[in-house]
């Protein structure tokens, strides 16, 4: 099967070529589709045969359950019940937008969907050909991140083709993305609790909500069946080992040139993902360096992470050495995606 390329202008949509791929979507192909995070794959979520397509491309797990992309909050209704009243003040805040709510699923939506639970994981992307897409199907889509499963999220469409040519019906190539990780998961079942940070900063839910739980703890494989994507230990993964350094920027770039000269003395070719600031101190070395930004615009860094860490894969890098960009704002965000990226493999900096 060969992967159909359509080039979308977001200002200017196409409703033609939207309309091929609602047809796809409906009659239970897989279309990979851009959102304001990362490019997703879509199928309709009412289709348990066209949902479990998704898994096989992906190479997913049935137990690691995907979200369902929506074109209002009006349609909460055909895939959530039991719907508590505070969804309307965080939808007139974040929605459309990069932020995702675990509810009570309804019967429509197949567990295979859920991975077998009765929660369903729910957001209306802001992404005009995302919000197009989801229209012209009329249909609720099922989408997690367009690749391979465990590895980097695409945040352009040259991304999704790497991992997934020829095991998709369409890709709706709508330029990169902008935020560049993934939704923030917010369970809304009980308590209000962050599964995982994204696209919404804690801050700025905690302006709505007051004080949130933000849930640390990974899920392992063989333990109870994580209520959304993104929550096991390894994941969002490059194909060299990471390793993510925390601390002070001084005692991160110290243990980062250490750890990198003790690679190279095992003649291992080493990969650092750094800070623009950090550039000075590694200067005229031999090391594959890229940067995502500077520690002080973590929009940035966030929109370049998985970028950047493909480039380092491209690169040969057989080991990367990541810093922290701290939790204030989207470094949380980031401390996730590299702490999962690392599979837990953090090494806190001594002070210097």
């Amino acid at each position: 099967m060969l992967t159909a390329v359509f080039t979308v202008d977001p200002t200017a949509i196409d409703g033609a070529l939207l309309q091929r791929a609602a047809a796809v979507l409906l009659s239970g192909g897989l279309v990979a589709f851009p959102t304001e995070t990362v490019y997703g794959l879509g199928a309709n979520a009412l289709d348990a045969r066209a949902v479990r397509g998704i898994f096989a491309a992906k190479e997913r797990p049935a137990y690691d359950p995907l979200i369902v992309h929506l074109a209002d909050v009006g349609d909460l209704g055909r895939v959530a019940r039991d719907i508590p009243p505070l969804v309307s003040d965080l939808a007139a805040h974040f929605w459309p937008g990069p932020l995702t709510l675990v509810l009570p699923r309804c019967a429509a939506i197949p567990l295979e969907v859920t991975a077998g639970g009765e929660t369903v994981a729910v957001r209306v992307p802001a992404h005009p050909v995302a919000q197009a897409l989801i229209r012209a199907a009329g249909v609720p889509v099922a989408a997690p991140s367009a690749n391979r499963f465990g590895r980097l999220s695409p945040t352009c469409a040259a991304d999704v083709l790497a991992d997934l040519d020829g095991r998709i019906e369409v890709l709706l190539d709508g330029g990169p993305t902008v935020v560049g990780v993934e939704s923030t998961v917010l369970s809304l079942v009980g308590e209000p609790v962050i599964l995982r940070p994204g696209g919404v900063s804690r801050e700025a839910l905690e302006a709505i909500l007051g004080p949130v739980v933000v849930s640390e703890r990974p899920v392992l494989p063989t333990e109870d069946l994580p209520a959304s994507p993104g929550l096991l230990l390894q994941h969002y993964a490059p194909r060299a080992p990471l390793i993510l350094y925390q601390g002070t920027p001084a005692a991160m770039r110290a243990a980062l040139a250490s750890a990198a000269s003790l690679h190279q003395q095992s003649q291992v070719r080493v990969g650092l993902l750094l800070a623009d600031e950090d550039l000075p101190f590694f200067a005229g070395l031999d090391l594959l360096v890229e940067t995502a930004g500077s520690a002080a615009d973590l929009e940035t860094v966030a929109r370049r992470l998985f970028s950047a860490l493909r480039a380092l894969d491209a690169a040969g890098a057989e080991v990367i050495l990541a810093r922290d960009f701290g939790v204030t704002g989207l470094g949380l965000a980031i401390r996730d995606r590299l702490t999962r990226a690392a599979g837990g493999h953090v090494v806190e900096a001594p002070p210097v």
